[in-house]
C-alpha cells in the first residue's frame, strides 16, 4: 500500500494524537476534551464545523467542486468504564476509564483522512465527517439522528469502520448484509411471598421459579427460533435475597439480560417468547412476574449498493487482502440508526494479532498504530472514488 507523501508526513502526528486520546479517555456524552480536539483540528484544516449534536458530537463538512453527491463517514469517540491493565507509556490517566474498543484509533483515522482530503481537494462533492459520541450503550447515534443529523447534513450514503483484532492491518472485510446484531435488554421480576427458609410451604418461593425460568431460557433459541436464524438470549444479572440472611426466602427475584438477532422477525420473536416463558413460569408456581423488554439498537445491515462502493475502494487500497466473506458479530453498534436514514455500509479493518488474547473490551486491549495508515487510505480512497472529479 503506497501512501501519498503528504499523508506519510502526517503519520507521526496522527500516532501522537492517538496516544493523546488514549491517555485521556472520556465516557459517552462526556467527550468534551476529545470533541474539542476534533473540532480544532477540523477547523485548522479549513473544514466547516458544527458542534453540539448529541451533546458532544462534531460534524465537519468539506465541499469541493460542483458534485452533488453527499456522503457521511462516521467515527465513534467514547471510551469504556473499565480499568486499563496494560503497561504502556500512554496508558489511561483516568482511573476506571479506558479506550478498550479502539475508538481513539477510529477518531484518529477519520481526522487523518479529513486533513488529507482538505489539503488535496481531489474530489467533487460533499463529505460529512461525523464524530459520534456515546456509542458504547448510551445512545449517541440515536440522539444525533433525533436532533436532526440527516436534516442538517443529508447523505446519499453513510459509512462506518471498526477495527478487528485477528485481521492483519492491511486486511479489510467488506460484506453485504447483516454485520452486527440488534442489542436489546430484558428484565424479569418474579414476585412471590417471602418466608422462613425452614418453612417454604408458608410462602411462595420466587427463587425456585427463577431457577426454572433460567434453565428453560435457552429453549427459546434451541427449540422456538428457526435453527437457520442466528439469535442469542443471555441472562446477565441475578439478584435475590441477602447473603447475610441464608434462612430467609425473599419476596422477589430480579433477572436481567440481553437479546440479539439479525432480522426484525426474530427480534420480535425473542421479545415475545422471553415474556411468554416468564409469565408461564410464574403461573406454574402461583406467583407474579413483571416483564420489560427494551429495544436499544437495531441490527447493522449493509446496503448492497453502498457495500459495492466500499468494496471497490477497499480493493483499490488493499488489493487481494479484502475479504468478502466474514462472519457477522453478535455485538451491536448504534451505527444502525445511521443506516436507517441513508444507505449504509459498515466495514472491518484489521488490527493485527490479538496480543495475549486482548480482544475488544479487554483490560489489556490496545488499538494498533500500524492500522492508522490503512484506515486513512481506505477513507480517502472511498471519497475520491465516490466523489470523482466532474
Amino acid at each position: 500500500m503506497s501512501l501519498p507523501e503528504q499523508f506519510a508526513q502526517d503519520l507521526p502526528f496522527l500516532t501522537s494524537l492517538r496516544h493523546n486520546l488514549h491517555a485521556h479517555p472520556e465516557l459517552g456524552f462526556e467527550e468534551e476534551r476529545t470533541s474539542g480536539i476534533v473540532a480544532t483540528l477540523l477547523e485548522e484544516a479549513g473544514i466547516t464545523v458544527h458542534r453540539g449534536l448529541g451533546k458532544t458530537g462534531v460534524v465537519g463538512t468539506l465541499q469541493v467542486g460542483n458534485g452533488t453527491r453527499r456522503i457521511g463517514l462516521r467515527a465513534d469517540m467514547d471510551a469504556l468504564a473499565m480499568p486499563e491493565k496494560g503497561n504502556r507509556p500512554y496508558k489511561s490517566t483516568i482511573p476506571g476509564r479506558m479506550h478498550a474498543c479502539g475508538h481513539d484509533g477510529h477518531t484518529t483515522m477519520l481526522l487523518g483522512a479529513a486533513r488529507y482530503l482538505a489539503a488535496a481537494r481531489c474530489f467533487s462533492g460533499t463529505v460529512h465527517f461525523i464524530f459520534q459520541p456515546a456509542e458504547e450503550g448510551r445512545g449517541g447515534a440515536r440522539r444525533m439522528v433525533e436532533e436532526g443529523l440527516f436534516d442538517l447534513f443529508p447523505c446519499d450514503a453513510v459509512y462506518g469502520l471498526h477495527n478487528m483484532p485477528g485481521l492483519a492491518v492491511d486486511e479489510m472485510a467488506v460484506v453485504e448484509g447483516p454485520q452486527l446484531a440488534s442489542s436489546d435488554s430484558w428484565r424479569v421480576t418474579f414476585r412471590g411471598v417471602g418466608t422462613h427458609g425452614a418453612k417454604p410451604h408458608l410462602g411462595k418461593d420466587p427463587i425456585t421459579a427463577a431457577a426454572t425460568f433460567l434453565s428453560s431460557l435457552q429453549t427459546i433459541v434451541g427449540r422456538v427460533v428457526d435453527p437457520l436464524q442466528p439469535a442469542v438470549v443471555s441472562a446477565c444479572s441475578l439478584q435475590a435475597g441477602d447473603p447475610k440472611a441464608l434462612n430467609v426466602i425473599p419476596d422477589t427475584v430480579d433477572i436481567g439480560g440481553t437479546a440479539r438477532a439479525y432480522t426484525p422477525d426474530v427480534r420480535d420473536q425473542l421479545e415475545r417468547e422471553i415474556g411468554r416463558l416468564a409469565q408461564g413460569t410464574a403461573a406454574m408456581y402461583g406467583i407474579a412476574a413483571d416483564y420489560r423488554f427494551e429495544r436499544r439498537i437495531p441490527p447493522v445491515v449493509n446496503d448492497a449498493d453502498a457495500t459495492a462502493r466500499a468494496l471497490k475502494a477497499a480493493v483499490s487500497a488493499f488489493g487481494e487482502k479484502v475479504l468478502t466473506r466474514f462472519p457477522p458479530s453478535t455485538a451491536g453498534d448504534d451505527f444502525a440508526f445511521f443506516g436507517q436514514n441513508a444507505p449504509g455500509c459498515y466495514v472491518w479493518l484489521g488490527n493485527g494479532a490479538a496480543v495475549e488474547g486482548a480482544l475488544h473490551h479487554n483490560t489489556a486491549y490496545d488499538f494498533n498504530d500500524d492500522a492508522i495508515a490503512s484506515g486513512v487510505a481506505f477513507w480517502t480512497t472511498l471519497v475520491e472514488q465516490e466523489l470523482g472529479m466532474e
